[in-house]
């Protein structure tokens, strides 16, 4: 099985860290942190370079905002160091759900189950 997984990650983005990433991150990487999904947040000694391994399929939507915002260096403590403080509004974080059974579907939209027959109503039919 690790022959498969190696493979994988030689010829692969979307699953983890390419085999390219893995060498790098071992290199220069050190580690900061890791979110409630699993992701592992990397930068290098000098703080210039920061990235993430996702913990499965590779999908930016994942990353909290907490996390989005280090790593595009709007702050600079990790969110493992210097949580954000939270409103007592705001919902929890939840990925882009389109194109999956999870997605928003408004009133309706043909993918709504549909409403049993109304018994106040008769449809005209031509005799």
């Amino acid at each position: 099985m690790a022959i498969v997984d190696t493979l994988k990650q030689a010829v692969t983005w979307w699953n983890g860290q390419t085999l390219g990433t893995k060498i790098f991150t071992s290199r220069h990487g050190r580690r900061v942190g890791e979110d409630d999904q699993g992701n592992v947040f990397y930068q290098t000694a000098d703080g210039t370079r920061r990235w993430v391994i996702y913990n499965g399929e590779a999908e930016a939507s994942r990353v909290s905002p907490d996390w989005h915002g280090w790593l595009h260096h709007t702050w600079d403590e990790p969110p493992s160091e210097r949580p954000l403080a939270r409103k007592p509004w705001e919902k929890p974080h939840v990925e882009n759900l389109t194109g999956t059974v999870m997605a928003y579907a408004p009133a309706g939209s043909i993918r709504q189950p549909q409403p049993a027959q109304r018994s106040d109503y008769d449809a005209w039919s031509p005799e």
